[in-house]
């Protein structure tokens, strides 16, 4: 018998050998619930991998964010705090009255009498001018207008002649009648004595009605004369005194070839020259007034229509604190910023030189509580929004807000924000279009 190599009898439980060679024999044969175990093992993996992926996502920064040091921005706590409504300027002293100086009449600098910074009283004479133009214009219209003064009086002494003659022929009626008269009573003695007869007597009657009629008629003629003659005599008046008027005129033209100081006090910005020409109107200077000054400021146009006349301000001059009022408001807005001006509720100190500088505050309102936060870099970019800390305070989200009043130090906010919120105070420069700031 050959011998046979004895083949195990399988176990309960174990897997029979498949049928062949050594090979087959040495493959391994995987159980069913380790292939399970593999489905599950992957699956774990895959669901793993996408926490992970789903992790990495909600880690990232939002659209429109920016990662930034902590330490380079400055935050401020919006705080309810009293808020002081004031506006501090640098204002500069100014004359209280300008009075302009002006060239009355065109010509060329002869003479300068006066230096510029000198106390002058009214009328003084600043400086003279040489027009050889208008010395002949002068010449020509003196002798135009004394050539009519000169009719005038021609008219005036014919309506004197006039009333002379009238008054003669008057008087010589008057006399020829009072003779007429005196023969006529003569002759009625001599005709009641029979020596004249009817006759004569009728004649001397006749001459004496005739010379009393005559006289009437003159004395009529006389009074309507006389009123036409008032009336001429106005107007010749009037004429006359027109005439000498425009006289007056033409010669003080000359005299305004003098320049005059118009009131009294201190000249200033007098710059004359000898040889220099001037126009008709052309300024020469300004008088100011002397002990008597006011303060003048520069305000931002954010303010314009809140500075009103007769809000009170103070100011830091000569080391004391004086009282002011606003005077007036220049609405004009040159290069974004208006002009106010300022009298002193009392006298003015001592001292002041026009152009001295001096601090100024303003006062806008009564101090208030207020929503506050400080009035720094944030308002550069208009203050419309702002950066508003996240509750751990690892990012800034940007809000928008509305600002009212505001000082050098405060600035108020009056929707947008809490109190207690903490914000981003510093420059917003580079962040215009983000909405989100990542702090690290």
């Amino acid at each position: 018998m050959t011998d046979r190599p004895l083949i195990p009898s399988p176990s309960a439980g174990a897997e029979p050998l498949p049928a062949g060679g050594g090979a087959a024999m040495d493959r391994r044969i995987e159980r069913p619930h380790r292939k399970l175990q593999r489905t599950l093992l992957v699956a774990l993996c895959g669901g793993a991998l996408l926490a992970l992926a789903a992790a990495g996502l909600i880690r990232l920064p939002p659209s429109g964010s920016l990662s930034v040091k902590a330490a380079d921005l400055q935050v401020a706590t919006a705080a309810e705090a009293p808020f002081q409504d004031y506006l501090p300027v640098r204002g500069a002293v100014a004359p209280l009255h300008t009075t302009y100086v002006t060239a009355v009449s065109g010509g060329q600098i002869d003479k300068v009498l006066v230096l510029d910074g000198v106390q002058v009283p009214a009328g003084a004479a600043l400086a003279t001018l040489t027009n050889p133009q208008l010395k002949l214009d002068v010449t020509s219209k003196e002798a135009d207008i004394a050539g009519r003064l000169g009719d005038v009086s021609a008219q005036s002494l014919s309506l004197e002649k006039n009333r002379l003659d009238a008054e003669g022929q008057v008087s010589q009626a008057s006399f020829d009648l009072l003779k007429a008269e005196h023969d006529y009573d003569i002759r009625k003695q001599l005709h009641d004595k029979d020596i004249v007869s009817d006759a004569e007597l009728k004649t001397y009657a006749d001459t004496a009605a005739y010379d009393r009629a005559r006289l009437a008629q003159l004395r009529a003629g006389q009074t309507q004369q006389a009123g036409l003659a008032s009336i001429q005599s106005a107007e010749i008046s009037r004429t006359n005194a027109g005439l000498r008027q425009s006289l007056d005129v033409v010669r003080s033209s000359l005299d305004a070839l003098v320049i005059r100081a118009p009131v009294a006090g201190r000249l200033t910005d007098f710059q004359l020259q000898p040889g220099q020409s001037l126009k008709l109107g052309d300024p020469a200077g300004q008088i100011d007034s002397e002990g008597a000054y006011k303060l003048t400021a520069d305000v931002d146009e954010y303010y314009l229509g809140r500075v009103q006349p007769g809000e009170p301000a103070t100011a830091d001059l000569e080391g004391a604190e004086m009282d002011l009022v606003v005077s007036r408001v220049l609405p004009q807005v040159t290069d974004g910023r208006f002009r106010v001006e300022l009298t002193f509720k009392g006298a003015a100190p001592q001292g002041l030189r026009r152009g001295e500088g001096a601090d100024l505050r303003i006062t806008l309102g009564d101090t208030r509580r207020a929503l506050v936060v400080p009035n720094s870099g944030w308002l550069e970019g208009g203050g419309a929004t702002m950066f508003v800390m996240a509750a751990d305070g690892r990012r800034a989200d940007r809000r928008p807000v509305s600002v009212g009043r505001r000082n050098p130090e405060q600035v108020e906010i009056t929707s947008g924000l809490r109190p207690g919120e903490r914000v981003v105070v510093s420059s917003y420069a580079g962040f215009d279009k983000l909405n989100h700031l990542i702090l690290h």
